[in-house]
């Protein structure tokens, strides 16, 4: 076996511990989802919003479990809200993101060009958790999306790909869970540091024209190694790292997707950079 399928397979097991340890289980997929008008195609954008929201989810999750908490707060905020599934794997039900990657940046052109048509938008804004905020980079870049993407905002995401620094090192608290997860997951190999995939992703430079950039990171991140490599360069790119603006907000890899409300006070800042507020540890009360 070559060293990275080697590498592959804790990595995976790692993942997938984390995603049934700190996700609830799903109960719907993307057009049925959970939602005080969240994936409600009837949905129309107002002139404070005017662009829908599509949430991407990160590897090993889904449209529904990595948006319980941000869905919600971005419709709250008055925001038309979608999100999808993509990257499945035959027979892997519920988790995620493990198909090829150029592969679901078309599943995000497609699920992009139906959120347009059902709104009347003529462009959208694009929030990504892990994966989720990297792989709509390839869509941007390689498949036509800049033309309908004002903005991306990554959470975590593993925009230079992810290095194993200490991940096998979980594996002992997570008796059998190698065994979970076939190594045959394309989705996974492409996120590791290196990878070809990644090469061309990143050669030219990190970001198009005509669309806005932010990436919000923790120092914590136990997944995407080291913390620094989610950071973007080129125009229009913002980077932030929550700890500077809350130093008690310990969120790993996991939690500043799924609950960080600190996270989600810059996601909504970046939004709508126009009405943007400070974000500081009181933002968890907003």
């Amino acid at each position: 076996m070559l060293p990275w399928k080697r590498a592959l397979r804790p990595l995976a097991a790692v993942l997938l511990a984390a995603a049934v340890t700190a996700v609830p289980a799903a109960t719907a997929q993307a057009d049925t989802a959970p939602s005080r008008g969240w994936n409600n195609y009837s949905c129309k954008p107002s002139a404070s919003h005017p662009r829908p929201v599509v949430l991407v989810h990160g590897t090993l999750g889904n449209s529904v479990d990595n948006w319980l908490a941000l869905a919600p707060y971005l419709v709250d905020r008055g925001y038309c809200v979608y999100s999808l599934d993509y990257g499945q794997l035959p027979g892997v039900p519920l988790f995620h993101g493990l198909g090829p990657i150029d592969k679901s940046a078309g599943q995000l052109q497609v699920f992009v060009d139906k959120v347009l048509a059902a709104t009347g938008a003529a462009e959208t804004d694009l929030v990504g958790h892990s994966q989720g905020g990297m792989m709509p980079r390839y869509y941007l870049k390689f498949l036509g999306g800049a033309a309908k993407v004002n903005a991306l905002v990554g959470i975590a995401p593993d925009n230079h790909g992810t290095t194993l620094n200490g991940l096998t090192k979980l594996l002992p608290y997570f008796p059998g869970a190698e065994d979970l997860l076939s190594a045959n997951t394309p989705g996974l190999a492409d996120q590791v540091a290196g990878s070809a995939f990644l090469t061309k992703l990143n050669a030219g430079g990190d970001t198009v024209p005509g669309v806005r950039y932010t990436v919000i990171a923790t120092k914590y991140d136990e997944v995407v190694t080291p913390y620094g490599s989610q950071f973007l360069s080129g125009t229009g790119v913002r980077n932030v790292l929550v700890q500077n603006l809350c130093a008690a907000d310990f969120s790993g890899h996991v939690a500043i997707g799924l609950l960080d409300r600190v996270a989600y006070h810059e996601v909504a800042n970046a939004l709508d950079p126009a009405h943007a507020t400070a974000t500081t540890c009181a933002s968890v009360f907003d």
